[in-house]
């Protein structure tokens, strides 16, 4: 995975709800587990902005409930520091659903603004965002 331009900050538990911004048929969704993670050995780990997570889907379509699925991060509540020297939160922690390994969304747009860092990881999920900040 590419590396960002940030130094981003823990800001998700696994367990933690968040909100699917994308119109993909789920509205709440689980955060299960982080892909290629970083943690430290008996630490729980953590996701983060512009991270691949596993979700479990909580609300939304009824054919999609509890299905999982792979997930992008595109905002985080917890603050975190661009190399630029500013600090970037969103008003709520939102992931946007996957198709496949290679980042195409599952979704055809995305409800409210993701962050540059997913435009520099994940090309195909900014591109049909409403706004990159």
């Amino acid at each position: 995975m590419k590396a960002i331009n940030a130094r981003a900050t823990r800001g998700l538990n696994l367990g933690s709800y968040v909100v699917a911004a994308d119109n993909s048929g789920a509205r709440i969704v689980k955060i299960v587990s982080v892909k290629h993670g970083k943690s430290k050995k008996g630490r729980q780990q953590y996701a983060k902005m512009a991270d691949w997570v596993k979700v479990s889907v909580r609300a939304g379509k009824p054919d999609m409930k509890g299905q999982v699925f792979d997930a992008v991060v595109i905002r985080q509540r917890k603050p975190y520091r661009r190399k630029t020297g500013e600090r970037v939160c969103f008003e709520d922690n939102a992931v946007a659903l996957l198709k496949d390994e290679k980042g195409n969304p599952k979704g055809t747009q995305i409800k409210g603004p993701v962050s540059r860092e997913v435009h520099e990881r994940w090309a195909q999920v900014a591109k049909i965002a409403e706004a990159v900040l």
